[in-house]
């Protein structure tokens, strides 16, 4: 079974996230990259199906030179090999498009990809590059598992959980509970001194239409001083739940 893991180059949610040019871009300067949450989760799963069934497992990325860190960090957790595709991601369809031409040159059985990003919380590339490829998708996907070219993956839904049966080739939104945190791979020396010598290569993209822009960026609101009530004053307290909260 061949996989393909999608992986995302973000910033590490402890970061201070500032924009320039007039709020319309992210600055980057001292900010830490790390693989997204969700792809860590999928590429967790996948080293599992390596580990149990013989899969070979490949990581990509859409973007620049300063990704491969990243990249080397999947292959040290244990990806066979890597692709990154030399494009600036500034789009979801985009994304998608450079993702759907490397599964098909590719010919790939299981495509795992998180759900959403951290940074944009789009949500929108699994979806597309399935539709793109032709292939059966499960979103916000928490369990799977594979025998020969079936498919059993249980999703999140609103109050609980359902389980559902698809076929390969298949194309997975992944989440946390794709596997658990303690379930999740730090690099080890060996690792890491392999992945020096694993397969990293370059494809330049396909012709694509960027179909949405970024017009600015804007921080959250800075949260407001807290207000300290008596608890002998109850008539106060409703008041302020009441006519500022606006909570009751």
């Amino acid at each position: 079974m061949k996989i393909l893991v999608c992986i995302s180059h973000v910033p590490d949610t402890t970061s201070k996230i500032n924009f320039i040019n007039g709020d319309t871009e992210f600055d980057t300067n001292g900010v830490q990259y790390v693989i997204n949450p969700n792809d860590e989760f999928g590429l967790t799963r996948a080293i599992w199906f390596k580990e149990q069934q013989g899969a070979n497992v490949t990581v990509v990325n859409v973007g620049g030179a300063d990704a491969e860190a990243t990249l080397r960090k999947a292959l040290a957790i244990g990806a066979d090999e890597a692709i990154r595709v030399n494009a600036n991601p500034t789009d979801g369809f985009f994304v998608a498009k450079q993702l759907a031409e490397v599964v098909k040159q590719g010919a790939y059985d299981l495509v795992i990809a998180g759900k959403e990003s951290l940074d944009y919380n789009g949500g929108m590339v699994p979806g597309m590059l399935a539709a793109l490829t032709g292939a059966d998708f499960v979103n916000s996907c928490i369990g799977l598992d594979i025998n020969g070219s079936s498919a059993k993956a249980v999703r999140e839904i609103d109050g609980g959980k359902e389980t559902i049966s698809a076929n390969l080739p298949l194309v997975i939104g992944g989440q946390k509970g794709l596997v658990e945190e303690k379930d999740l791979r730090i690099p080890n020396m060996r690792g890491i001194m392999t992945a020096r010598t694993k397969a990293l290569q370059v494809l330049e993209p396909v012709g694509a239409d960027n179909n949405t822009k970024a017009v600015k960026f804007e921080k959250p609101a800075p949260k407001s001083a807290v207000k300290l009530v008596s608890p002998d004053n109850l008539d106060e307290l409703i008041n302020l739940l009441h006519n500022e909260a606006k909570v009751i």
